[in-house]
């Protein structure tokens, strides 16, 4: 079953061009991170900053996700999103600042690009 988003379960076993795996993660981190709008704000925000208003348990959830994007120092910020994100209320607003995926997403796209270049 596809999502919306372009990646399902059954999608994850099966082998993907380079740009197929970039849309996907991309997908993921927009969905996590910016995939709503707090009406009249312009504040952009994820389904992140909304199961991490669940203690703990969501941001175990949210970072097991974020875990999809990682390469070498994007644990850097995952880690800081896991640990920040699991003060209760605070950790939310950072969530919505923080943006690690995001982060993540322009890492790698910059790494790529760079790969190309060799």
């Amino acid at each position: 079953m596809t999502s919306t988003y372009g990646f399902g379960f059954d999608d994850l076993a099966r082998p993907r061009s380079r740009g197929a795996r970039i849309a996907r993660i991309d997908a993921l981190a927009t969905l996590l991170d910016t995939a709503l709008v707090i009406p009249g704000t312009g504040v952009r925000f994820g389904l992140d900053a909304l199961i991490g208003l669940f203690p703990v348990v969501g941001d175990i959830i949210t970072t097991a996700l974020s875990l999809f994007i990682v390469h070498a120092r994007m644990l850097g910020n995952v880690a800081v999103d896991g640990v920040f994100g699991a003060v209760p209320l605070v950790g939310d607003a950072f969530d919505v600042l923080w943006r690690a995926n995001r982060r993540n997403v322009r890492l790698l796209r910059e790494w790529l690009d760079h790969e190309r270049w060799r």
